[in-house]
């Protein structure tokens, strides 16, 4: 099966080496050159992940983002040429899973997106595999790994797939300590420099949808000097 990849990226040239090393890599890739014919083409195509550019012209790739988030759940890989964190950090809380800042190596895009299939496909093939749904279970959250949703009270919360990777593997061990390397290992298949502060993102936009209080968080605890941990309620 050849997965799908989605460039939306306004440069020709980076968007033709994106392409050759995706495509040499096996991949089916469709290339568009701005946010709105990437919006049409998530809705009309059979999209596996999608890698979009900041600087789109028509719908911006924050726009563009938040937009597919709306009703698609693949992953999304960012390209940025700002560095300033602010703008990464605003990528990822519209429901990125990643982002890479220009200029970048298309080797390590690759990997970045073998990683992010890796794991998403894996999740699926999982769910398909499991005759019977399985529901971790913490308190007033309920996590089901076959049908991919998080219920709190009965509640559904939407979920990107990096925070459904990271709260699934939590759950599935409450009260243990994580370190932020450990949990980049979780998101990407391996750990990336640098995408630490990205884990520290994902962890405040988890808070921000499962706690009564985020800046007084009853589930997902800091650890000082090491990490997280997940666990029960008061």
């Amino acid at each position: 099966m050849k997965y799908t990849i989605l460039i939306a990226e306004d440069d020709e040239d980076i968007s033709n080496i994106l392409k050759l090393y995706l495509e040499s890599s096996g991949y089916r890739v469709l290339a568009v050159f701005d946010g709105e014919s990437a919006y049409q083409a998530t809705q009309e195509d059979t999209v596996d992940l999608a890698l979009f550019d900041i600087m789109l012209p028509k719908l911006d790739g924050f726009a563009l983002t938040q937009k597919v988030r709306q009703n698609k759940n693949i992953p999304i890989i960012v390209l940025t040429a700002r560095i300033e964190d602010n703008d990464k950090i605003l990528g990822l809380n519209l429901g990125a899973d990643d982002y890479l800042t220009k200029p970048f190596n298309p080797l390590e895009i690759v990997a970045r997106v073998n990683a992010h299939l890796r794991r998403s496909h894996a999740l699926n093939q999982f769910a398909r595999m499991t005759e019977k749904p399985s529901v971790l279970s913490l308190g007033k959250l309920e996590l089901d790994t076959e049908k991919y949703t998080l219920k709190k009270g009965g509640k559904d919360i939407p979920l990107t797939p990096t925070e459904y990777k990271l709260l699934t593997f939590m759950m599935k061990s409450p009260g243990r300590v994580y370190t932020k390397s450990q949990l980049c290992e979780v998101v990407n298949g391996e750990f990336y420099e640098n995408y630490e502060n990205a884990i520290t993102v994902h962890i405040s936009n988890l808070r921000n949808k499962i706690e009564d209080n985020p800046k007084m968080p009853q589930f997902i605890k800091n650890v000082r000097g090491v990490g997280y941990k997940i666990e029960k309620a008061n």
